[in-house]
């Protein structure tokens, strides 16, 4: 249904080049509310859903400057935040250009 949405919408999800991580629980609302933006964007993303595994949330700190809460979101390798800041980059109208380049072009 998105798909629908965002082609009457005239967003071209082809336009989304960027690699989109995103640590997640399953059950964790700021992971459903921060997948469903990028999902409504046509954004694809890797989802690493880390419920009860410790050696993976200990990974996520580390690459998240010893953040440890849900979801943490990278963006072409770049560590932006959970869903609040993913949220916000969106209304300040950031989210869109990060997400239209690659990592080769950020690099």
């Amino acid at each position: 249904m998105l798909d629908m949405l965002n082609r009457w919408l005239k967003r071209d999800p082809e336009q989304n080049k960027a690699t989109v991580e995103i640590y997640t629980w399953q059950t964790c609302p700021y992971c459903i509310r921060a997948k469903l933006l990028l999902r409504w964007k046509g954004v694809g993303f890797t989802e690493y859903k880390i419920d009860g595994d410790g050696g993976a949330r200990v990974r996520m700190a580390e690459r998240a400057g010893g953040k440890r809460s849900v979801p943490q979101i990278f963006i072409n390798n770049e560590h932006v935040g959970g869903c609040d800041e993913l949220y916000t980059l969106d209304r300040q109208g950031a989210l869109d250009p990060l997400l239209q380049q690659s990592a080769a072009e950020m690099g």
